[in-house]
């Protein structure tokens, strides 16, 4: 597991427009946001993303991108874009590859069966490209003011 004042591992992802994203596009620019979520369009991770987006602009006062981060393919993430109006990046991890570097794709056991899955996580990652803050197994309820709160403490 990744944990604080770590160099954020670099990533590279499409978000729900086919646009590559970059962590490096960020640095000396942005703190940044990523957020981990196991699946488009499900109660937990449409209460999170719903939050982020009530305090986009906050965010955004603060230098700050909110990018959040599943499995899901772009087409689905337009999708849960679109139904919930939400104003944040969601890339498309399919291969799994920016899980991976984060150490959030984890086996779960639900009901006595274990299977991988996404782990809700989030990272504050400083202008400087440092992790301020590697959070595992969050809870999606006042998350996204919680981060916010540290946001506003860098």
């Amino acid at each position: 597991m990744l944990e604080n004042n770590q160099i954020a591992p670099a990533f590279s992802s499409k978000n729900q427009d086919g646009k590559v994203i970059e962590l490096s596009s960020f640095k000396g620019q942005k703190n940044v946001i990523l957020y981990f979520y196991p699946k488009d369009d499900t109660p937990g991770c449409t209460i999170e993303a719903n939050d982020f987006t009530a305090l986009a602009a906050k965010f955004t006062a603060l230098d700050t991108v909110v990018i959040g981060v599943s499995k899901d393919s772009c087409s689905s993430h337009v999708d849960f874009i679109n139904k919930f109006d939400l104003k944040l990046d969601l890339l498309a991890d399919e291969s799994g590859e920016v899980c991976e570097s984060y150490d959030v794709w984890q086996e779960k056991e639900k009901n006595g069966v274990k299977k991988m899955a996404i782990l809700r996580s989030t990272f504050i990652i400083t202008k400087d490209g440092v992790l301020a803050e590697a959070l595992y197994g969050v809870s999606h309820e006042g998350h996204a003011q919680a981060m916010l709160e540290k946001v506003q403490q860098l």
